[in-house]
């Protein structure tokens, strides 16, 4: 019991609550950006335009972030980097996209922008391959 109350923090906890933190924000957003890929390579440029770039341009910028930067995200290589246009999706996503609409609806941008602010501040962790190449 006492074990479960102690707050010492654990390197090894913590490396594995990144990681975690890491495949779970990653392969999740994959889920997102898979589909808006399928459209692109298709070429159904059919897309939002929040911030006024064209939706070519959106739908490029999101499918990079969701897709590319998601896969980086779950190898754990250039995190920080990575997180920044996941950061900057999200945000757009929940006070651009959905800023008019109810809490629930922008609820699960909200959600992964915590989750890469996270992984922005804190880093990859020892598991990934930031770690294997800082090593070098």
């Amino acid at each position: 019991m006492k074990k479960l109350f102690q707050t010492k923090l654990n390197n090894t906890s913590i490396d594995l609550s990144l990681l975690l933190l890491r495949l779970a924000t990653g392969v999740f957003m994959l889920t997102h950006g898979f589909p808006k890929l399928q459209r692109l390579l298709a070429g159904e440029m059919q897309f939002g335009d929040p911030i006024g770039l064209g939706p070519e341009v959106s739908l490029v910028l999101a499918v990079f972030a969701e897709v590319v930067c998601s896969i980086l995200i779950v190898l754990g290589l250039g995190t920080r980097l990575a997180a920044i246009p996941l950061i900057v999706t999200m945000a757009v996503a929940a006070f651009i996209a959905h800023g008019a609409d109810p809490f629930g609806r922008k609820e699960l941008a909200l959600l992964y922008l915590v989750g890469y602010v996270v992984l922005l501040l804190s880093g990859s962790g020892k598991i990934s391959v930031d770690r294997i190449i800082s090593r070098k």
